[in-house]
């Protein structure tokens, strides 16, 4: 009819947030509100949020979907799942090493290959301070196996100094643990996404070897890694025995790792898994997932860089942010200056009340991380809530000032 002509074209008005040329429609537009309000609450939805929490905060895709519901599968504690054993191949071959195993997530792949080359109990290994392994993943070398760590200062580009490394290796006496592992991280969470320079990583494994001690790195994001440097994989994992590589932070699965090293190790590492609690059955739908995500996502690693390097340059134009470091892949850490009133955790909860989620990770200190789910709207869109956030000062909220997911 001509009255749901006018009413539907009202309604369109009232969405497009436009003025009309006739004096008569904002009249429209608002009868339109008032008699159906549901309908305008529809048409004026909020944008989809930014999420920059975290690289693991993304969803499969379309494709990835249909992958996974397609995928061959068996019982893998039986070790007759396909596309597990597809995905476990590849990966190996990828990285340059005899085996792999998939695990349900990076603290597992991580702590499986602790505890295989801490295969004596009260053996130790050494670690950065800052490390992901030593801060987040519950000391579960200690608690589940009986591995004592030592730390050692983490440099601020996520390197531990080789003469720190060497000092910390105990004496062949009864009276400490034996030193049998060292661990590095690649790329360095909390140094920002720092990129371990290749040739250290080689220095660092040759003196591993000398030592008579074996070097796991934990690679959750060495797929950026490999961007960066413009490196293949099995490059980046020579100088290591074993690496732990995730799939669910760069490549956007939505489970999984895997750790790759001998023969032997994977062995002990299969067992420790099953021990664990992370043998599953079926796994290839989630297998199907990785083996997707490689086929499909590695080149978008491109993009999640210089989109960090963007967010890194808005935010450093910030008044009272200061981006800490270079920002080498797809992490930004930066300092919130308590000073002008406004904490981290200030910061993060008025961004969340703007429709972007990042995450404040410690005494004025806060970290974004770019991944497939954030395009460049997004990066303007956070940039600008935390303009507003931090102009907003001391118990303001920054969307009074149009930050707000409606605006």
């Amino acid at each position: 009819t001509v009255g749901g002509r006018k009413m539907a074209a009202a309604m369109a008005l009232a969405a497009s947030g436009t003025r009309a040329r006739s004096p008569r429609a904002p009249r429209c537009c608002a009868l339109a509100v008032m008699l159906f309000p549901r309908a305008a609450a529809a048409l004026h939805t909020a944008p989809p949020r930014v999420d920059l929490r975290s690289d693991t905060v993304t969803k499969p895709t379309a494709a990835m979907r249909q992958a996974m519901a397609a995928a061959e599968v068996g019982d893998d504690v039986f070790g007759d799942d396909p596309t597990v054993k597809r995905l476990e191949a590849r990966v190996a071959d990828m990285f340059g090493k005899e085996a792999a195993v998939f695990t349900p997530s990076g603290t597992m792949a991580n702590l499986c290959a602790v505890l295989a080359h801490t295969w004596e109990r009260g053996s130790e290994y050494v670690l950065g301070d800052r490390a992901h392994v030593f801060l987040y993943e519950q000391g579960g070398g200690a608690q589940l196996g009986g591995a004592h760590p030592r730390t050692v200062a983490t440099r601020e580009d996520g390197t531990l100094p080789l003469e720190a490394l060497a000092a910390a290796v105990r004496a062949d006496d009864q009276h400490y643990p034996r030193t049998t592992l060292a661990c590095l991280e690649q790329t360095h969470n909390m140094a920002g996404g720092r990129v371990l320079p290749l040739p250290y990583v080689e220095e660092v494994g040759a003196w591993a070897r000398r030592e008579g001690i074996a070097l796991h790195v934990d690679g959750a994001r060495v797929w950026h890694a490999m961007e960066a440097l413009g490196q293949p994989a099995a490059a980046l994992a020579a100088p290591a025995d074993s690496m732990a590589i995730c799939l669910s932070k760069a490549l956007g699965a939505p489970a999984g790792s895997l750790l790759v090293g001998s023969g032997e190790t994977v062995r002990r590492a299969r067992r420790l898994r099953k021990a664990l609690g992370g043998g599953m059955r079926q796994a290839g739908i989630l297998a199907a997932a990785g083996l997707h995500a490689l086929d499909h996502h590695l080149d978008g690693l491109r993009e999640d860089r210089r989109r960090a390097q963007v967010l890194a340059e808005g935010l450093a134009a910030v008044d009272g942010l200061t981006v800490a470091g270079p920002v080498e892949t797809n992490i930004v850490i930066f300092t919130v200056d308590g000073d002008r009133g406004v904490s981290a955790e200030d910061l993060a909860a008025r961004c969340a009340e703007a429709g972007v989620d990042l995450l404040a990770i410690g005494p004025g200190l806060c970290r974004c991380v770019t991944h497939l789910g954030v395009d460049d709207e997004g990066v303007g869109r956070a940039v600008e809530a935390a303009r507003l956030a931090m102009e907003a000062g001391p118990g303001g909220t920054g969307t009074e000032k149009g930050a707000g997911p409606y605006r």
